[in-house]
């Protein structure tokens, strides 16, 4: 397995600082958040040389970007044609700076169709952004993954099937699944199931854990998920690729210990 961590952990510090914790804490790779103070579309541009130099020098890859979304400043099944359109553009700048560290893909959130609105329209308008997304970067390698969410999250896309329903419709090879071990949890979604069907499609995987109760964001091992489930339907799969930790906002004061126990846990995990 590939081992890799979010930069959002890091909110609190420079990016740099983030590649440097994780390099030396023995993470392979990190997936980059695309929100202040990390790499929002150009903010970073001037550091972008030292940043690829120090992910050189930790032998780090980045498997998948994360943009800054949850409804800020991205509303991609918004009926609101203004704020759908800008949501778009929004996420294009981004796949600029994902391309830019050599980013394999970038994940997606749904977003959440407003009170009162017709779900079949909410569907529609997220198709027509994901196609509109997935034309700009036609001349790209890059994956574009939806990421099942929950139902505090998202109305639209929740489960592995409702991501597969909108790949079917798009019927592109490019577009894929991010699947949180936390969301499937709090979904109470069947691990072998949920990963035999996601495996047919280009896959990054977050790990993260909670009690079923909230999305928490918890050090795996810390929450109630039975994680040797999830261990035995990656083994079964054959799933050889990468696993990122994505913790949530109460590490963020004091990260470093936080990674290093969460890199453990994968380590015993999958021995």
């Amino acid at each position: 397995m590939i081992y890799a961590q979010s930069s959002f952990v890091y909110f609190n510090y420079p990016l740099r600082y983030a590649i440097e914790s994780l390099g030396k804490a023995g993470y392979q790779a990190i997936e980059i958040w695309g929100g202040r103070p990390h790499y929002y579309h150009d903010d970073l541009d001037n550091e972008l040389p030292a940043l690829l130099r120090l992910l050189d020098q930790y032998e780090m890859t980045v498997p998948n970007f994360i943009p800054a979304q949850f409804r800020y400043p991205s509303i991609l099944c918004s009926l609101n044609e203004k704020v759908r359109q800008d949501s778009v553009k929004h996420i294009k700048k981004t796949i600029d700076t994902a391309l830019k560290v050599k980013a394999r893909s970038i994940s997606l959130c749904p977003g959440m169709a407003l009170y009162e609105d017709p779900m079949e329209k909410a569907w529609k308008a997220l198709k027509t952004s994901l196609c509109e997304i997935l034309d700009y970067t036609e001349n790209s390698s890059l994956s574009i993954l939806i990421e099942p969410a929950h139902r505090w999250e998202s109305n639209l896309i929740c489960t592995i099937n409702d991501c597969i329903r909108m790949i079917n419709e798009i019927k592109s090879p490019r577009l894929g699944i991010c699947f949180d071990t936390g969301h499937a949890h709090l979904n109470n979604e069947n691990f072998h199931e949920a990963i035999a069907l996601a495996i047919q499609y280009p896959l990054h995987i977050h790990v993260d854990d909670n009690t079923g109760e909230t999305d928490s964001h918890l050090i795996p091992g810390k929450g109630t998920i039975n994680f040797s489930l999830f261990r035995d339907a990656l083994l079964s799969y054959h799933y050889n690729n990468c696993l990122s930790v994505e913790l949530g906002f109460q590490y963020t004061l004091s990260p470093d210990e936080a990674v290093k126990e969460s890199l453990m846990f994968l380590k015993n995990l999958f021995g």
